[in-house]
């Protein structure tokens, strides 16, 4: 039974001035950087600094990698269901401070507040599910006898074993949940952990270290590590005591890390196109507010949002009108008035967004609505007429710009949406199951979703990418069978057994 630890004080955090400092958990310490030096972290919002977060070392990652190694040896031989208490109880924990976090995604990534305490939420729904799951994934036992030549004699026991160190690099847009699907499948795994959050992000996703660690985690099994890429970056991802890497975020920096890596397992989730295919029998209404939420939750900032529309050319008129009219009711303004499209993370994603807008103009798309801006506030917009020369059919904007492309037929449509080099989901609207299913098994993406939106989870189904869009499988049971291996057992019996 785990203990509590005192009085809910946050340990990783002190005010020096005006601003809240705040510091990283290693080897069950709360320290700063070697050198001392931090980085400024400022609300997309309004650029209030929001708090410093500690620019670590080599020296810094060298000593967390090494705490993390020794600590993971007795971490493995812990039951598993002991393991699983602590993420029960680190869940828990986070029921207390739903609402602190939510704020603090509110300022940091100007995520709307009903969005931010969802994120909390589902983290915590994630938790306890994630630990559930461990204490159910047995080993086997399997006989000899059904290969041929051999007998009941030879028996293979077969364990599932975790990795060693994990390092786990989790994005700005979900930086609580996107961290937890990483940690807590690979802690209940018997891993330690050592935990890169995203700069921008960075102090609502460290958190979870003063969670873990009133929780009762042990010492060295997770420690944090924050700092700038070009000073350690590289120096994480090729370091000879990390023994996984689980990354979400984009294709550009994913393919860097599958590079430079080596030889060791990888999990990652990346970029994606995901497409929206319309047949003519669809639900129209129902489409049409589906893809809308799909393209512009969290100002499109999703790699699963909704990308382009491929629409047949019969009803794309009407199809497009409906979208128009579902995206006027979207509210733009600041994250703590609730708003549905927010400022963007940066003045470089504004920029990005901007380009395709404009390039989409420049080469004869159909304006419908939008192509307002307000430094890294983005109005809505969608363009009608898209063509396969423009920069906004194959990009991801990452952002809330949606294109519509007509299409003559389903084979024109499954044909642009595999052109692609992405493939994470894709979705298709029709009331025709056949050809639901037909259209699903040629696109060449992880998942395709019919009739609904394209979007992540339930948590303990299958999550994936194919091409550009990522590697390896994730989903509770899957994430926790990635950052595991097998190790079988053979017992060879006596033959006068038989």
């Amino acid at each position: 039974m785990i203990e509590e630890r005192g009085d809910r004080m946050f340990s990783f955090v002190y005010k020096e001035g005006e601003v809240n400092v705040y510091k990283n958990l290693c080897n069950g310490q709360w320290v700063e950087s070697e050198k001392k030096q931090r980085i400024k972290i400022y609300s997309p919002v309004d650029d209030s600094l929001i708090g410093e977060i500690q620019a670590q070392t080599k020296n810094d990652v060298d000593y967390a990698i090494e705490c993390a190694k020794e600590a993971q040896k007795s971490w493995a031989f812990m039951p598993i269901r002991d393991r699983a208490d602590i993420i029960h109880k680190a869940a828990r924990i986070m029921e207390k401070y739903i609402e602190e976090i939510a704020n603090i995604l509110v300022k940091e990534i100007a995520k709307s507040k009903s969005s931010a305490i969802s994120e909390v939420k589902r983290t915590i729904d994630f938790m306890h599910f994630t630990a559930e799951t461990a204490k159910r994934m047995t080993g086997e036992t399997i006989y000899g006898d059904a290969f041929p030549g051999f007998d009941k004699t030879k028996i293979s026991i077969v364990d599932r074993v975790p990795l060693g160190v994990i390092l786990c690099i989790s994005p700005f847009n979900y930086p609580v949940n996107l961290s937890v699907s990483k940690v807590a499948p690979a802690l209940v795994g018997g891993n330690s952990v050592i935990f890169k959050p995203p700069t921008q992000g960075s102090i609502s996703a460290m958190y979870l270290g003063q969670i873990f660690d009133e929780a009762g985690i042990p010492p060295g099994v997770l420690n944090i590590i924050t700092g700038k890429g070009s000073e350690i970056g590289d120096y994480l991802i090729t370091h000879p005591g990390i023994d996984m890497i689980n990354f979400t975020g984009s294709t550009e920096v994913g393919q860097h890390i599958a590079k430079e890596a080596g030889m060791i397992p990888l999990l990652l989730e990346l970029g994606g196109k995901d497409a929206a295919i319309v047949l003519e029998d669809c639900d129209l209404d129902e489409t049409a507010q589906n893809i809308v939420k799909g393209a512009f939750n969290y100002s499109g900032q999703r790699c699963t949002a909704v990308k382009r529309v491929l629409v047949m050319e019969e009803i794309a008129d009407e199809l497009v009108a409906k979208m128009v009219a579902e995206v006027k009711k979207l509210k733009v303004g600041k994250p703590e008035e609730d708003a549905d499209i927010t400022p963007l993370i940066s003045d470089k994603a504004a920029d990005f967004v901007q380009e395709l807008i404009d390039d989409a103009i420049n080469k004869g798309a159909k304006l419908l609505i939008g192509n307002k801006r307000e430094g890294r506030y983005i109005w809505p917009t969608v363009f009608d007429y898209v063509t396969e020369d423009m920069r906004l059919a194959w990009e991801e904007p990452f952002g809330p710009v949606l294109p519509v492309m007509r299409v003559k037929s389903i084979e024109e449509a499954i044909d642009i949406s595999n052109k692609s080099e992405y493939g994470l989901q894709g979705c298709v609207f029709t009331k025709n199951i056949d050809k639901a299913f037909a259209i699903a098994q040629k696109l060449e993406v992880g998942t395709v979703q019919i009739n609904n939106k394209t979007e992540r989870g339930p948590d303990h189904f299958p999550f994936l990418g194919v091409k550009a869009s990522g590697l390896g499988t994730q989903g509770i049971r899957y994430s926790i069978e990635a950052m595991t291996r097998s190790k079988a057992i053979v017992i060879n019996l006596d033959n006068d057994y038989k």
